[in-house]
């Protein structure tokens, strides 16, 4: 595994574990500095060669959000919908200062999120084709008008794969915007695989907090194979 290297670009730090030959790098959105754990979890599913860079100090419900709605529960807060905002910032500064820390360009790029991060890596894709690969874990796709977003729009190139995955518990709410999210899930991996991009779905036990290293690791390791 790699050493780590930290810095600072798009005023968001940056963990980069840099492959010594030309790999695909793997970019994960964090919450609460997990890169670390994930990289490692990674490793201990595949043999890939790959560079990772985790991005952190998110403004989570603004910047992984891809418009604005109110709070979803009691005592939630208001999701802003600052994705395209990050997204750009992403690929003019962020994403460049890691590739300039790299011994050798990637062999391609892939985005994994978890929760609202999964939902932005899908959100990602109809706005660039920087990312040819996609890890969705648990991804918040209870989100609303979510589904319709992706029916009435196409992406500037369609990945080469998508992770679905969820906890078999996550649906399971009295929440009436929460429960949809196995079922627009689903409907999100059929409208993928009919339009013949790699996709899977795995369903796991648990509830949304359950196992989410793992989970995320998961994701990652397949889309590297």
């Amino acid at each position: 595994m790699a050493e780590k290297i930290s810095f600072t670009a798009g005023g968001k730090p940056i963990f980069l574990y840099p492959a010594g030959k030309t790999a695909p790098l793997v970019l994960l959105h964090t919450v609460h500095g997990e890169g670390d754990r994930v990289y490692r979890a990674v490793h201990d599913l595949t043999d890939k060669d790959f560079s990772f860079a985790a991005v952190d100090g998110l403004e989570w419900d603004n910047e992984m959000s891809p418009w604005p709605i109110p709070p979803i529960a009691k005592n939630d807060t208001p999701c802003n919908g600052g994705a395209d905002v990050h997204l750009e910032r992403l690929l003019a500064e962020i994403l460049p200062a890691i590739k300039a820390r790299l011994p050798h360009p990637p062999a391609y790029s892939a985005l994994a999120g978890y929760s609202l991060a999964g939902l932005f890596a899908l959100y990602a894709a109809y706005k660039t084709a920087a990312f040819s690969r996609l890890a969705c874990a648990s991804g918040s796709f209870w989100y609303p008008a979510f589904y319709e977003f992706v029916c009435e729009n196409s992406m500037p190139k369609s990945p080469q794969k998508i992770y679905f995955s969820l906890g078999d518990k996550e649906a399971r709410t009295r929440n009436e915007i929460l429960k949809t999210v196995e079922e627009n899930t689903r409907r999100l991996v059929r409208h993928y695989e009919q339009k013949g991009i790699k996709t899977i779905f795995e369903l796991n036990p648990g509830n949304h907090f359950h196992q989410g290293i793992e989970r995320m690791a998961k994701g990652i390791a397949w889309v590297l194979e």
